[in-house]
């Protein structure tokens, strides 16, 4: 029944036509849509739906799934003005509003009451006629809004009434509501899931006994139990389960498309209905068992699709949890506590050691080491003094600062790197499926040829025309197209996952396939990210101490990654260590004073001239005491032990290899010599690395990003497809179409390789179930092929299908790169 008839009907009752509710007798509001007074059960529905008409949009009406929610307190005047004019208030519109360029606003909404396509269209037309409006768009998957607007135009509140005008409620976008979301939805998923997998399972049970019964001829009462008994069984599955696949075909029908849902449904419902005909007349095939187990496996891969769209949306979320829920903030020299979400600009706030910085600003007062790591990816905190700029959700390392607060809420740098992120994932390429792009004329033919053979045994011979019409559906059930695809990647991907490369998206294998470009970061990606002693040069061979031991023991109080590098060799403690902020470290050994860190700054204790460096491309630190140097030590970052093998093994393959990295030293050009990779980029941030995946892909490239920082997240996302190293950062990895999670970067090569293999059997997959329904739908269009024959044949070629994707099962040999 479509949506008109659905309202019709509805009137016929005197329900209201815009929300479905009774009609109060008595009342008489009425609205003229499409030529017709409609009855409306109170002048907030009167309302609503008279700003529909009045706004051109009253298309709604037929485009509907279900009756549009009944509007709450549209009638309450003041009470309902005064709320949503809380949401102009600067300091609530903090939260979720961002300021732009050209003093345009942007805002992230969540909104309710979303059931389908035709509601985003409503809210997309309606909205962006408003005046200042710039754009508004709606997420169908995340039931998320974005909307930029001028303020000076339109109020925000205006905009808030006339989303509530319509049907619809719009919050601020608050992660822990988009969670609800998300969890309803999981659980209506698990719910259809459990309900099929259980019917299933009892319907195939008496599925063997009713075939066991046919051949040793089971007594009629008994197949008559079983099949009512297998019916009411079924019913839930077709009724509740099912569901999704019935109304994703009526809505493709309905906009003139064809997609797998179509015959799909047709399928299950045809064969239910057969079914109940079958079972009331005792005559006939039952299919009972065909519609469980189809519809069980089918909500399997809805479901595996589902949390995969479900940690996408749970990305950004988690980026605002880098930022502390309070601050101390200082006011008359005194020291409060607040929350991080009341602060203001050109408020001043203390930020001990150790603590989380809560809002972009710049520092006033003392020196001090930040870790950035969380939003660049490299180990080393960077020295900050007075009037340098420092980054909310960074920690402050080693002392005290005062920072004064420049930006806040949507404006600052977190937030800009999650506007990154969501650009770069609605930018993402579309990747269809090669199923997909080959039933879309499949379904065409299997249904002009069902209409065709019904028409034509009909009028030859009316008894035989339904039977032969069925088979013909189950014959070219689209049961092996289905399969093709999702039963090798399912496969692959758990050989993947066995190997340590875990797959989280399904377009991953692909990507990798036929991917021309693999571009790395440097720091945890192709290099372990944690510095380490490599070297020790004497200068002093008449020195008697162990330099090893006094450089631990100066560093051991630090929590500096250099300290962390000497923290093996710690044997014995020193006194009186005084830490120079971006210079080194001072103390007491065995009662002798020394210096470690650069090289002018030990040589400030002696006072003489500062030895030469040796000739290398690496971090050097100064060992001196009150006589002179004592040793060089040279701190680096290890490069993984299988990247160059890795490197190799692609250029081998003909894919080009280039790194971008956020390091600025002259360790970037370093490591790629030692790799081989000719194409560097250094110092680049996140939105340059961003810029340079969308160039390479704009000129035709298939690329693949590997990465383990937050800086990386949102090239992670505008890549075709991005890898996370397992010792990544939870964001990159949530971000990430897969997760290197053994830490060995020659599985990526094993992952081109099989996924390669995967293309393959999918194209295997493809042949043989077109060329299964090429043979089968003649023979079933004359009558040679009973019912329960085409079932037979539906779940052999199934089982081929299925049998060749387990070859992916094995693990392919990966043969070693060629010396040369």
């Amino acid at each position: 029944m479509n949506a008109e008839s659905k309202v019709q009907s509805s009137d016929a009752r005197q329900d209201c036509f815009h929300c479905g509710l009774p009609v109060p007798p008595g009342t008489d509001y009425t609205t003229v849509i499409d030529g017709s007074a409609r009855s409306m059960c109170c002048p907030g529905c009167q309302a609503v739906a008279q700003t529909i008409v009045d706004g051109g949009l009253d298309n709604f009406y037929r485009h509907r799934d279900n009756l549009a929610p009944a509007p709450d307190n549209l009638t309450g005047g003041a009470p309902l003005d005064d709320e949503l004019a809380l949401y102009d208030n600067p300091s609530i519109q903090a939260g979720f509003v961002r300021s732009l360029e050209d003093n345009r606003s942007e805002a992230t909404l969540v909104m309710e009451g979303i059931t389908c396509a035709a509601c985003v269209w409503l809210l997309e037309h309606h909205l962006s006629r408003q005046p200042g409006v710039e754009s508004f768009s709606v997420n169908l998957t995340n039931h998320r809004g974005r909307l930029v607007w001028d303020p000076e135009q339109t109020s925000l509140s205006r905009l808030f009434a006339e989303i509530m005008h319509i049907g619809y409620r719009a919050h601020p976008f608050h992660p822990n509501r988009e969670e609800q979301l998300l969890e309803a939805e999981k659980k209506r998923a698990i719910r259809r899931l459990g309900i099929a997998g259980v019917g299933m399972m009892q319907v195939m049970m008496m599925a063997v006994a009713l075939y066991a019964g046919a051949l040793q001829d089971m007594e009629s009462r008994f197949v008559e139990f079983i099949r009512w008994s297998s019916l009411v069984i079924t019913t839930p599955v077709v009724l509740y389960s099912a569901r999704p696949f019935f109304i994703a075909a009526w809505r493709d029908l309905r906009t003139r498309q064809l997609s797998m849902d179509v015959p799909v449904s047709i399928a299950i419902g045809g064969a239910f209905l057969a079914s109940i005909w079958a079972t009331l007349t005792n005559t006939g095939e039952v299919y009972f068992d065909s519609v469980t187990m189809f519809t069980f496996f089918l909500l399997i891969g809805r479901f595996v699709e589902m949390q995969a769209r479900h940690r996408t949306g749970r990305a950004g979320n988690a980026l605002m949890d880098l930022l502390p829920g309070s601050a101390t903030l200082l006011m008359d020299g005194h020291e409060k506590l607040i929350p991080a979400s009341e602060l203001q600009v050109d408020q001043i706030v203390l930020v001990k050691p150790g603590h989380t910085i809560p809002a972009d600003g710049v520092i006033i007062e003392g020196n001090s080491t930040i870790d950035e790591s969380a939003l660049t990816g490299e180990y080393l905190p960077i020295s900050k003094k007075c009037d340098d700029t420092v980054v909310g959700g960074t920690i402050n390392v080693e002392h005290p600062i005062k920072v004064r607060i420049t930006e806040t809420g949507q404006n600052t740098r977190i937030s800009a790197i999650i506007s990154l992120i969501e650009r770069a994932q609605s930018e993402k390429p579309a990747t269809a499926k090669v199923a997909d792009k080959v039933a879309r004329y499949f379904v065409m033919a299997v249904l002009l040829t069902s209409v065709t053979v019904a028409t034509a045994w009909y009028l030859v011979s009316p008894a035989d025309a339904f039977w032969i019409t069925l088979s013909v559906l189950v014959v070219t059930c689209p049961c092996a197209l289905s399969l093709a695809t999702p039963t090798a990647l399912t496969a692959a991907t758990g050989t993947l996952r066995q190997q340590g490369l875990l797959i989280t998206r399904g377009h991953v294998l692909e990507g990798l396939a036929s991917a021309t470009h693999v571009v790395f970061d440097k720091t945890g990606t192709l290099t372990e990210g944690n510095l380490s002693v490599r070297d020790m040069h004497l200068l002093r061979p008449d020195f008697a101490a162990n330099p090893y031991t006094i450089a631990a023991a100066l560093e051991q109080p630090s929590e500096h990654p250099i300290a962390q590098a000497f923290r093996p060799f710690f044997r014995q403690e020193a006194q009186d260590v005084r830490v120079q902020v971006n210079a080194g470290v001072e103390g007491l050994f065995q009662q002798q004073r020394f210096r470690l860190g650069k090289a002018s700054y030990a040589a400030e204790l002696y006072g003489g001239e500062t030895p030469t460096t040796p000739e290398m491309a690496v971090q050097w630190l100064l060992l001196a005491d009150e006589q002179g140097p004592v040793a060089w030590f040279s701190v680096d970052d290890q490069v993984r032990q299988d990247a160059p093998e890795l490197i190799a093994m692609l250029h081998q393959r003909g894919i080009h290899v280039a790194m971008l990295t956020g390091d600025e030293s002259e360790a970037a050009p370093r490591v790629a010599e030692q790799l081989g990779i000719s194409e560097v980029q250094r110092g680049m941030s996140p939105d340059q690395k961003l810029a340079y995946i969308k160039q390479l892909q704009n000129d035709g490239a298939s690329v693949v990003m590997v990465g383990d920082g937050i800086n990386d997240i949102p090239v992670l996302a505008g890549a075709r497809t991005s890898i996370a190293m397992g010792s990544a950062t939870d964001l990159a990895k949530t971000n990430a179409d897969a997760v290197l999670i053994s830490g060995e970067l020659k599985r990526l090569a094993l992952g081109i390789l099989l996924a390669r293999k995967t293309r393959l059997v999918i194209r295997e997959n493809l042949s043989w179930a077109l060329l299964y329904n090429l043979v089968a739908l003649p023979l079933a269009a004359l009558g040679f092929i009973a019912p329960y024959m085409a079932a037979v044949g539906m779940s052999a070629s199934s089982l081929i299908v299925v049998g060749n994707a387990m070859r992916l099962a094995r693990t392919p040999r990966i043969k070693p790169p060629r010396r040369s």
